[in-house]
């Protein structure tokens, strides 16, 4: 019984260490309820192997479950899950070794006692050892994503190392103080949950730091996109501006064709040369596509509609009269420049790709409804997950114009659904919204 319950917090630990080390170096193929179960059967599994108390047994199928999980479970070739299978297995011998023989060396007596107290501190001490290792290692060669924005390392998660230091540190006195003093069972017993307190408090503050630093990140990059986007906004009230100038121009040009005639009347061809071409060089008679009333929205269509030029992309906009009137122009820029922006990444390189957008009113109803359909060489849903995946170099970029789009969709009271057409390689995207 001694053992069952030391073995729990083994493998326990280890499990938790596995986890980790996959969860942030390799992408996963199966959702987290998946990896969880396997991840279980593997453990419990070394749980009942454990109770032969053979060694070699023990290590071996250590490392046949790691190696199982790591390629099952996750987008790795075999020889790159042997790899980092023998890597978890050699730190995690490793430490127990060092463990052991640091022990035996101050107190030679420790194991012959065999109770579950020492038994408990020894695996802590060993766990804990590992567990800190192995998150030096992340950090130093696998954690990219841990790096800043300036390039640089996120040092401040090497002053958690001192709390695993500490932890086994205070074991160890543990360890001291049970080997030089007769103490009670109550004693003891308090020395073994208190080993294993230390335990879980080192997990839950790694796991903790890891979960803000990761939505620290995700708070980071919607900061930028928001900053983006308010650029954006400015960029398109600058362009309405001009749109405004120019027809300010269109109405005044009966004014300008009097003062050439006048000139011309004068004969002063100097003048009228540079008039008329002070007239030509104006930035507000550059051409505005007209694709909708709505003078926002018509300044991101005609800014894709040039892009689409640029790339070969066909590019068809149905925007029916007053179907987005209601929606402010920040939430324009954003819900349409980022729907945009996916399908003409999408469509980019396709042979007779195109892109259409639609908008138009379901009658009887409040709401509006918005249709993107775009070419699309790959179904961008993965799999295994069924989740929008993505093909950009920096992963950790990816996502955030999705959530952009649902953030405004649901400001707006709507609902959105995306689907895949094999038939017709395309991609759809249908967003209805409320009208207030």
């Amino acid at each position: 019984m001694k053992n069952i319950i030391c073995y729990f917090f083994i493998f326990f630990a280890e499990a938790m260490i596995l986890w980790q080390y996959a969860f942030h170096c390799f992408v996963a193929k199966y959702k987290t309820a998946v990896r969880v179960s396997v991840l279980c059967g593997l453990y419990c599994i070394l749980f009942a192997a454990a109770l032969f108390e053979s060694k070699w047994l023990n290590i071996i199928l250590y490392f046949a479950a790691n190696f199982i999980f790591l390629s099952t479970q996750h987008c790795l070739n075999w020889y790159s899950a042997f790899f980092h299978s023998s890597i978890l297995t050699t730190i995690m011998m490793t430490c127990e070794l060092a463990v052991y023989y640091v022990i035996m060396y101050f107190m030679p007596d420790f194991f012959a006692k065999n109770e579950i107290h020492n038994l408990s501190v020894f695996a802590i001490c060993s766990k804990l050892i590992f567990f800190t290792l192995v998150s030096v290692l992340l950090h130093l060669f696998f954690l990219k994503e841990q790096q800043s924005f300036d390039g640089q390392l996120d040092k401040s998660v090497f002053f958690l190392i001192l709390i695993p230091v500490t932890s086994v540190f205070v074991m160890l006195t543990f360890i001291k103080i049970s080997d030089s003093c007769m103490l009670s069972p109550a004693m003891n017993w308090m020395i073994t949950l208190s080993a294993v307190f230390l335990l879980v408090i080192n997990l839950l503050v790694f796991g903790f730091n890891q979960y803000n630093q990761k939505k620290s990140m995700e708070f980071t990059e919607m900061q930028l996109l928001l900053q983006k986007e308010t650029d954006s906004a400015q960029y398109y009230e600058m362009m309405l501006a001009q749109n405004e100038n120019q027809s300010i121009l269109i109405h005044d040009i009966k004014k300008h064709l009097q003062s050439i005639d006048m000139l011309n009347r004068k004969n002063e061809h100097d003048k009228i040369n540079a008039y008329i071409h002070q007239l030509l060089n104006s930035s507000n008679l550059k051409e505005v596509s007209r694709l909708c009333d709505n003078e926002m929205l018509n300044m991101v269509l005609a800014r894709y509609q040039r892009e689409c030029i640029d790339r070969h992309i066909a590019f068809h906009a149905d925007i029916r009269k007053g179907t987005v009137n209601f929606i402010e122009d920040y939430d324009i820029t954003s819900l349409f420049c980022n729907l945009l922006d996916n399908a003409v990444e999408a469509s980019e390189g396709i042979l007779d790709s195109f892109i259409e957008i639609n908008t138009s009113k379901r009658e009887k109803t409040p709401f509006v409804v918005i249709t993107v359909i775009n070419s699309s060489r790959k179904n961008p849903f993965s799999e295994q997950t069924n989740k929008l995946a993505t093909y950009k170099h920096d992963k950790s970029k990816h996502g955030f114009g999705i959530k952009s789009i649902r953030k405004t969709v649901n400001k707006y009271h709507g609902d959105m659904q995306m689907y895949y057409s094999q038939d017709s390689l395309t991609f759809h995207t249908i967003i209805r919204l409320r009208r207030s």
